[in-house]
């Protein structure tokens, strides 16, 4: 029996969330073009380089510039439009990715801990990663780019009805 493809978690994560990819983004694009400046600075000096690289190395930081840009550009938009989570029934349901995308359903009866953590651009902007952690052999599973209040709430929702799950099992 065929079922279709996979509907949409109904919660977005928080709009806040395009401005802190934005922000890892700038830090990352300011690091490959920084990263490549610097080897161009150095191969400049290296004689086993061919001629016509050496004399041209100063182009290394312009190409990584302009062929980085526009994946760090169109990378926060575009997880913003994947990244969604729900909480239905006894099952957390999330979906993640940018050039991939990873779809997660997490019993509720099977975590074991859930942790909300917030990195210093996460703190500035008022946003939260929560951590599901379960016993399985894939680990934890995260919400990335939830507004903090929004995080607390379902950190705590989780662990009661998880506590719940697991008395009405002994």
């Amino acid at each position: 029996m065929s079922t279709g493809p996979l509907r949409d978690p109904a919660h977005r994560v928080s709009p806040k969330a395009v401005r802190l990819w934005l922000f890892e983004s700038l830090i990352a694009f300011v690091f490959l073009v920084g990263g490549s400046l610097l080897l161009a600075t150095w191969a400049d000096d290296w004689s086993w380089l061919p001629e016509w690289l050496t004399s041209n190395i100063w182009l290394l930081p312009v190409v990584v510039g302009v062929l980085a840009t526009p994946f760090l550009v169109a990378e926060p938009f575009v997880r913003y439009a994947v990244h969604r989570w729900e909480l239905s029934g006894d099952v957390v349901y999330a979906r993640s990715g940018f050039l991939t995308r990873e779809w997660v359903f997490v019993p509720v009866s099977r975590i074991q801990t859930v942790d909300k953590a917030q990195g210093w651009l996460e703190r500035s902007l008022g946003l939260a990663t929560l951590e599901i952690r379960t016993a399985s052999h894939a680990g934890s599973s995260t919400i990335k780019g939830l507004d903090f209040q929004v995080a607390a709430g379902l950190a705590e929702r989780l662990a009661h009805r998880a506590e719940q799950l697991r008395d009405d099992a002994t």
